[in-house]
């Protein structure tokens, strides 16, 4: 087994060994979207400068960009006052960080509409989905 750098034992992972992870755009501030590392992609992370996740739903390693080519430079990592949430400080690479071909996957805002409030999408499409994932 790997021996872990004295730095992660400030990292509290929950039961599956997972901690929230925050990227967030270096120049605007923007939150571009919420994803999950386990030790081993938070090592890969930062080893490499580049963001890895763990993906929940495929149960292995996440290297941000892999299949989209909009990966994430990281420029620093932080870690909250109590240790389980992690901040990346991101340069994106293409300006699409989610999965929608939006710039952030925080593009639904709630709303009063007709009386109602409901959410609604209030950021472009900057490239179609499926010309990102082929």
């Amino acid at each position: 087994m790997q021996t872990l750098p004295d730095w992660m034992a400030a990292v509290k992972f929950d039961q599956q060994g997972l901690v929230p992870v925050i990227a967030q755009d270096e120049l605007t501030g923007r939150i571009l979207m919420v994803a999950w590392a386990n030790r081993e992609a938070l090592l890969e992370t930062a080893r490499s400068g580049h963001a890895v996740y763990f993906s929940r739903s495929r149960q292995r390693l996440w290297r941000k960009g892999e299949s989209s080519g909009h990966t994430q430079i990281v420029k620093e990592i932080r870690l909250d006052c109590d240790g389980d949430v992690v901040l990346l400080i991101v340069s994106q690479i293409g300006d699409i960080a989610c999965h929608t071909g939006r710039q952030s996957c925080f593009y639904r805002q709630l709303k009063q509409i007709d009386g109602t409030m409901q959410w609604q999408s209030v950021d472009p499409v900057l490239k179609d989905p499926d010309d990102i994932y082929k």
